[in-house]
C-alpha cells in the first residue's frame, strides 16, 4: 500500500466508532476459498444458505463467512487493511464508503454487469465513486419508522390511525409533539400535557432517546431535518460542503432536543448503545415509542411481553414525511487473495436468486424488488406488518427518502460532529455553535 493509505487508515482506526478486539482469525484464503465478512448475526443463516447454493453452482469454490459484532467489525476491518489480512469480500456501509474509496482499498466492480434499474431506486448509484467506478454491489436497504408500545398508546387513547397521520413543525411541534407529550407520564401519574406535570420526575417518556445523532441523526433527528427540506450537503453525492450551519437545520435541532427539556424525550443520559439503546427503553417501559430502523424489526417484535406497533414518520413543514433509506453493499478488497472467486461471489450476492433467498428469512429487505417482496411475505407470515418501512419507498408523493451523506473525509466529519451534537443535547450548548463546527468540516473538505 501507499504510505498515505497506511497512515490514513491508522488515523481511521483511532477514530473508529469504538475500540476493541474482534473475534476470529486471519483472513487468508486458499486457492479455492473466498473469505466474506459481515456484522449482523441475524443475517448469518440467510447468507450461509446463499453460500451453499453458490458453491453448488461453482464447484471448487468455498465461501468462508466470518461474522462479528458491529463494534468489532469496523475496528478489525480497518486494522486488516493495515496488516494485509483483509477479507476477499466484506459487507460495506455507505457511511464508510467515501473513506475506503479515497484510500484505494476497494476493487472496481464495473465489469460485473450490475444494472442499477434491477434494484430499488437509488441503491446502485450510491456506490459509484467520485472517479465514476462502481465499488459496491447493492445488497439490502432499510428505512426508519416509529415503534410504539401498544399497551401505552392504548392507555393514552391514541389509535394506530392517529399515530400514522402525525405532523410536526419547529414552532410548536404540531400533533407529533402533542402525542409525545400525552404519552409522557410523571411519577404522580400526570401526563405531559396536563396541569401539574413534573418534567423533573418522569416515569414514562413519550419518546426514547437514541443519543445525539452524531453527524447523520439516522434514527434521531434526521426524519425531522429532512422533512423540513434540509440536506446534509450541497450535492446528493460527493458534496463539497456540509450544511450544518443552515438556519433550518439548527432550528430543527433546537426544537428536537428541546423535547428533552420539556420532559417528553428521554434525556441523553438514558442512552447507551450497548446497555440501554432505544429498543431497551421501550421494552422496559421507560419510553412509549422510539424511532428506529428496519434492521430492528425482529428485535422489537421478538421482545417477550412487548406488544409493539409501527407508524410512519411524521409529516414536516415540507409537506412530506421523510426517512433515511440506507443501502448496504458487498465490496471486493483491492488486494483480495482470490479476486476471481470474490467477483463471482459478489455477483451472486447481488443476484435476484440470492436476494430472494435472503428475503425469505424475513430479517432484512433485499435490494431487488423480488427480494423485497419475499421479505414482506416472510414478515407477514410472522404476523408483522412492515408497511411503515416499505411505504416511504413506493409513495414518493407523500414521502421523501434520502441517503447518508457521501463525501470525502467521512471519519473527520464524524469526529467533529459527534462531540458537538452531544454538547448540544447533553450540555444545552447553543445550536449556533454548530456553525463553527461546520466551518471546520468544510475547511477539511476543501483540502
Amino acid at each position: 500500500m501507499r504510505i498515505r493509505t497506511v497512515m490514513a487508515l491508522t488515523g481511521a482506526l483511532t477514530l473508529s466508532l469504538v475500540s476493541g478486539c474482534a473475534q476470529g482469525g486471519a483472513a487468508g484464503s486458499g486457492a479455492g476459498s473466498v473469505t466474506y465478512w459481515l456484522w449482523d448475526a441475524n443475517q448469518l443463516p440467510a447468507y450461509q444458505a446463499c453460500a451453499k447454493d453458490f458453491e453448488k453452482e461453482n464447484p471448487g469454490l468455498d465461501v468462508k463467512i466470518t461474522q462479528m459484532g458491529w463494534a468489532d467489525y469496523w475496528t478489525k476491518l480497518t486494522a486488516s487493511f493495515i496488516a494485509g489480512t483483509e477479507p476477499d469480500v466484506f459487507t460495506d456501509h455507505i457511511q464508510k464508503f467515501g473513506q475506503f474509496a479515497d484510500l484505494d482499498v476497494l476493487e472496481p466492480l464495473d465489469d460485473l454487469g450490475i444494472d442499477d434499474s434491477a434494484y430499488q431506486a437509488g441503491l446502485g448509484a450510491n456506490w459509484i465513486g467520485r472517479d465514476g467506478h462502481r465499488y459496491g454491489a447493492p445488497k439490502d436497504w432499510d428505512t426508519v419508522a416509529l415503534f410504539y408500545n401498544k399497551k401505552l398508546t392504548a392507555a393514552a387513547g391514541l389509535t394506530a390511525e392517529q399515530l400514522n397521520s402525525l405532523s410536526w413543525n419547529p414552532e410548536n411541534g404540531g400533533t407529533f409533539e402533542k402525542a409525545i407529550a400525552h404519552l409522557t407520564v410523571d411519577r404522580n401519574g400526570k401526563r405531559g400535557d396536563e396541569p401539574g406535570f413534573d418534567k423533573n420526575h418522569v416515569k414514562v417518556y413519550g419518546l426514547a432517546t437514541g443519543g445525539a445523532g452524531d453527524s447523520d441523526g439516522q434514527t434521531t433527528w434526521s426524519p425531522f431535518t429532512a422533512s423540513a427540506g434540509w440536506n446534509y450537503t450541497d450535492r446528493a453525492r460527493w458534496g463539497t460542503a456540509y450544511e450544518y450551519d443552515s438556519k433550518t437545520f439548527q432550528s430543527v435541532i433546537d426544537w428536537y432536543f428541546g423535547l428533552a427539556k420539556k420532559g417528553y424525550l428521554a434525556p441523553y443520559t438514558d442512552y447507551t448503545d450497548g446497555a440501554n439503546p432505544a429498543n431497551a427503553q421501550v421494552a422496559s417501559g421507560r419510553a412509549a415509542a422510539a424511532f428506529d430502523g428496519a434492521w430492528m424489526i425482529s428485535t422489537y417484535y421478538g421482545t417477550k411481553g412487548l406488544d409493539v406497533g409501527t407508524a410512519v414518520t411524521p409529516t414536516g413543514p415540507s409537506g412530506k414525511r421523510a426517512t433515511m433509506m440506507n443501502g448496504l453493499a458487498d465490496s471486493v478488497t483491492r488486494h483480495a487473495r482470490n479476486k476471481e472467486g470474490a467477483r463471482k461471489w459478489v455477483q451472486y450476492l447481488a443476484s435476484n436468486e440470492c436476494q430472494k433467498t435472503v428475503g425469505g428469512y424475513g430479517i432484512v429487505f433485499p435490494a431487488t424488488p423480488d427480494g423485497t417482496a419475499a421479505a414482506v411475505a416472510a414478515y407477514r407470515k410472522k404476523g408483522i406488518d412492515v408497511s411503515a418501512f416499505t411505504e416511504p419507498v413506493t409513495d414518493k408523493r407523500h414521502a421523501r427518502t434520502f441517503s447518508f451523506p457521501v463525501t470525502d473525509y467521512a471519519a473527520d466529519v464524524y469526529a467533529l460532529m459527534r462531540p458537538a451534537m452531544q454538547d448540544v443535547f447533553a450540555n444545552d450548548a447553543p445550536v449556533s455553535g454548530l456553525t463553527k463546527t461546520n466551518d471546520q468540516i468544510n475547511f477539511i473538505l476543501g483540502q
